[in-house]
């Protein structure tokens, strides 16, 4: 495009949207401002461009100076401008438009061809684009978007029954158990559902906005396990478990066991010593010297007087236990009572009324007053668990001393000491290694410096594995720090309470409260008026 002006010698061109000023030496021409060429510029159709009033003075300037012909850029046309950003994912991409100057205008055509540009090819919202061209003018706004891939579905197992036993403890975020007593035992009978699998599914693919397929991650499959007892594939659909025998259901992974269940009226001289590769059910009474052993649970409809349990589940008496009786569970124990006798739990002792001179052993916990909890009360004897002890009333003012003992666990305690000479054994053991690399650096004359190297190595991950393992022993004996002795009563007479290593014996009696140690470490009491009480040790 050219332009005559009204004064002599100067004329506007314009090539790739630039606006130049044009001059050439004349005697007509009079002086003129940069006032002057700009007022030009504006009348000559120029004013939507994008002025350079830098270039405008220094025109100004050289038309008045200088005696050659020149050509000076005045302004510039900018057109439209389109900016395609697409996210890392590529799941999303955003358009950017900077309003025209001067040039090009907004056009939704333009808009896509820029998306093209940018190899977005699927997802586009249409609409969106149109919106945003309408506004002259955005910034990272979504107009394509991908469709997420849809991962697939881990294999799921779902329990038929609602008399399935769960062996396996489930903590709670202050390492305790919640514990339920599961009450008798209820069989199955052959053919009844015990579980259904439902398979994992593959998922589905997504596509992100650039037309590239987004994989699915598949879920894990996962048959039912293999080498379960009692119980079977069911015939009519092989997604569901089903019994093969009468008896007690029990989850495990992937699968349910059915333990066979032994029923008797009493276990007595006539009975013998029962020794059952299953669980036991005795509706009378356990007398004295007899001796059950189960892989499964023992239930006890009666008392136990002088009896020795042993059972790889739980053990649940309705009556109380007597006579220097031995009973021990890798699960729980739940009896009415206690006295006199020897109790340990993998996991829970609950006891509903007393014990009175026993020896307690708990994993986890010991809870005394299950059933009117103001009525529970733990005389003489001993009584440890690793996290909590729940009592109502705990001593008495005219029995002996009453101990204690909480946050100690010797069997993790002896596994933490075995790791920790291991990993200084495996230590040693990198050290040496990693030397005879250093040496066969240097010398080397058998070409042993691979499998050195390689043994190194191994050592170097056993070593590392290895400290992983103590990070979560060392989590464990931590939570050993969360470990207290509640009391809903108070205490009696001679207590001695053991936490964490620290040792109390009490010199006074204490109402309703609880026993912990603070965040400094030290031993306290506090009382239901929340003013703690720091305990004297010793």
């Amino acid at each position: 495009m050219s332009s005559v002006l009204q004064i002599p010698g100067l004329s506007f061109e314009e090539a790739d949207n630039q606006i130049l000023l044009v001059a050439l030496p004349t005697t007509e021409r009079q002086p003129i401002d940069s006032d002057t060429l700009h007022e030009l510029l504006l009348q000559a159709g120029y004013g939507d461009c994008s002025i350079n009033q830098a270039s405008i003075r220094s025109a100004a300037e050289m038309c008045n100076m200088q005696k050659e012909p020149f050509g000076i850029e005045l302004a510039r046309r900018y057109d439209a401008e389109y900016q395609v950003h697409v996210s890392s994912d590529g799941m999303n991409a955003t358009l950017t438009i900077i309003a025209p100057i001067g040039g090009k205008a907004v056009s939704t055509d333009d808009a896509l061809r820029a998306l093209s540009k940018a190899s977005v090819s699927f997802g586009i919202d249409q609409s969106a684009v149109q919106t945003a061209c309408e506004r002259g003018s955005c910034t990272h706004v979504i107009v394509a978007r991908g469709i997420d891939a849809i991962d697939g579905i881990d294999a799921l197992f779902e329990d038929l029954t609602p008399h399935t036993v769960d062996r396996e403890p489930k903590l709670d975020e202050n390492g305790l158990i919640d514990y339920r007593e599961h009450g008798e035992i209820v069989a199955v009978q052959p053919g009844y559902p015990l579980m259904r699998r439902t398979p994992a599914t593959t998922g589905t693919d997504g596509k992100s906005v650039k037309g590239t397929v987004v994989k699915a991650k598949p879920g894990k499959d996962k048959p039912f396990a293999t080498g379960l007892k009692g119980a079977e594939i069911s015939a009519d659909d092989p997604t569901v478990l089903v019994a093969a025998i009468g008896g007690l259901p029990v989850r495990v992974d992937a699968g349910v066991n059915v333990e066979p269940v032994l029923h008797y009226k009493e276990v007595n001289m006539a009975t013998g010593n029962i020794h059952f590769d299953g669980s036991v059910h005795v509706t009378g009474e356990v007398v004295q010297g007899m001796t059950i052993h189960a892989t499964g649970d023992i239930v006890v409809d009666g008392m136990v007087d002088s009896g020795i349990l042993q059972a790889g589940g739980d053990i649940r008496i309705a009556g109380g236990i007597i006579g220097r009786s031995t009973i021990e569970a890798a699960g729980s124990v739940t009896a009415r009572f206690a006295e006199g006798v020897e109790i340990r739990a993998g996991t829970v002792i609950a006891l509903k009324d007393m014990a009175l001179e026993c020896e307690l052993h708990a994993i986890n916990q010991i809870t005394i007053g299950t059933g009117v909890r103001k009525t529970g009360r733990l005389v003489g004897g001993s009584a440890s668990a690793m996290m909590a002890i729940r009592v109502a009333t705990l001593g008495c003012d005219k029995g002996g001393t009453t101990k204690v003992t909480l946050g100690v666990n010797p069997a993790l305690d002896a596994e933490y000491a075995a790791l920790l000479k291991r990993i200084e054994e495996e230590k040693a053991q990198e050290t040496r290694l990693e030397q005879v690399v250093k040496q066969l650096k240097t010398a080397d004359p058998k070409g042993m410096l691979e499998r050195a190297r390689a043994s190194w190595q191994l050592a170097v991950q056993v070593w590392g594995k290895s400290l992983k393992e103590r990070e979560v022993l060392e989590k464990e004996l931590e939570k050993a720090r969360l470990a207290h002795l509640e009391v809903t009563v108070g205490t009696e007479g001679a207590v001695e309470i053991t936490l964490c290593k620290l040792v109390a014996r009490l010199r006074q009696d204490f109402s309703a409260g609880a026993f912990h140690l603070d965040e400094g470490g030290s031993l306290i009491f506090t009382g239901r008026d929340s003013k703690p009480v720091i305990l004297a040790l010793g």
